[in-house]
């Protein structure tokens, strides 16, 4: 009785790719989302208002502040203050900080609000604790598998003996060809 390969390379690839499935949704949507750090945070969405209120001539204290900040729904978020300067007023928010030039009245309100499930998935990415890395790199080595038997489950023209081994070829030069330029 022969030993039937396929048929024990199709079961490991099939229940590598059930059982990992929410490791590669996982990885893939933070990895989209970590590539693309110059353009967004993928973590926090900031949210920011412009506020305009009555100059003032004088340093406002605690009350002063927090009447200003109930003008905006902002009172109850209050932390704390200072003057970084002559006429600049910043102001400690919870989950955020508002500017006012007290001179002329204008200011920024700009808050953080955490993004939902990116975040989440984000630092399941970054690995936080050590008994995740490891599991990250048991389906590290599952990916490995999963590259190498998926190799070899089609058969005929659409397998790795024609189409299979151009398109295999062109996915290992991509990259290859992109080192080579980068680095040379």
């Amino acid at each position: 009785m022969a030993f039937k390969w396929r048929k024990w390379n199709r079961a490991i690839h099939r229940d590598f790719g059930y059982f990992f499935f929410g490791m590669v949704i996982i990885y893939a949507v933070s990895g989209i989302a970590i590539n693309h750090l110059n353009d967004w945070d993928p973590n926090y969405v900031v949210i920011t208002q412009d506020i305009q209120i009555e100059p003032i001539n004088h340093k406002p204290d605690k009350n002063e502040i927090k009447q200003i900040l109930a003008e905006y729904g902002e009172e109850s978020n209050y932390k704390s203050h200072y003057f970084p300067d002559e006429g600049r007023l910043k102001i400690f928010l919870k989950d955020g900080t508002a500017w006012v030039d007290i001179s002329d009245g204008t200011g920024l309100i700009e808050k953080t609000k955490r993004r939902l499930f990116l975040r989440e998935v984000n630092y399941l990415h970054y690995n936080p604790v050590k008994y995740w890395t490891w599991f990250s790199d048991i389906f590290a080595g599952a990916l490995i598998i999963l590259a190498i038997s998926g190799l070899f489950i089609v058969r005929g023209p659409n397998g790795l003996s024609k189409r299979g081994w151009w398109l295999t070829l062109t996915g290992i030069l991509i990259p290859l060809i992109y080192l080579l330029v980068y680095f040379f």
